[in-house]
């Protein structure tokens, strides 16, 4: 079954404003380029991948993605990850994918191999929704076909995906990918993914640089 990730990637200069506690600006965008690049690297690694699609209005995303055998799709108004992730849906089907996986740009711990096994062990299920480790939001969105719900992220993402797939007549399921659940949004977010990198040593090589340099007293080993 052709299948194609799909990554929308908002602007660096936007995103993470919810680190500005943590992380000052110049720091934050430099944290979202590395992020993206490690998603990106990891994707890469995955075999039973066909594609990657990645939806940015950002220059530098748009060249890490090229660099790394992406398809780019623009994203002139960003409005919003639901959005772009329609619009990276869209451009899988077009590219002959029978299924499509939707993860975050912020998730550098993302493992190759746990993609592999969360694709190989659902090859036909309608809607399958990998939570945030709060379990409220969605971290990947594995939908096949790619059209059998619209994309609905934000907060409460994950009752949302649940109840458009049962209204669609698709089989729901829940999945839990250790990798999958560290996304970065809040300084607490950035605590635990410095607290899971420091058991992963060779997980998420550009954020451990970055991270390091922005506190090397508190330093992933």
């Amino acid at each position: 079954m052709r299948t194609a990730a799909v990554l929308p990637v908002k602007s660096f200069g936007r995103a993470k404003q919810r680190l500005d506690a943590a992380v000052e600006q110049p720091a934050r965008i430099e944290l979202a380029a590395a992020m993206v690049g490690d998603v990106l690297a990891a994707l890469r690694d995955v075999p039973s991948l066909d594609h990657i699609v990645v939806v940015t209005a950002e220059p530098r995303a748009a060249r890490a993605a090229r660099e790394a055998g992406a398809r780019v799709v623009a994203d002139p108004v960003e409005a919003g990850q639901s959005d772009a992730a329609g619009r990276g849906v869209r451009a899988a089907v077009a590219l002959g994918a029978e299924r499509v996986l939707l993860v975050p740009g912020d998730c550098p711990a993302l493992d190759a191999r746990e993609v592999g096994r969360l694709l190989g062990a659902f090859p036909d299920a309608g809607v399958v929704i990998v939570p945030d480790r709060h379990g409220s939001g969605t971290n990947a969105l594995l939908l096949t076909p790619p059209r059998v719900i619209a994309p609905s992220f934000g907060p409460g993402s994950f009752a949302r995906h649940a109840a458009r797939g049962t209204a669609a007549g698709a089989g729901v399921r829940v999945a839990h990918a250790a990798s999958l659940e560290l996304d970065v949004d809040t300084p607490g977010d950035l605590a635990a993914l410095r607290d899971a990198l420091a058991a992963l040593s060779d997980a998420a090589p550009r954020t451990r640089a970055l991270l390091e340099r922005l506190a090397p007293s508190a330093a992933v080993v």
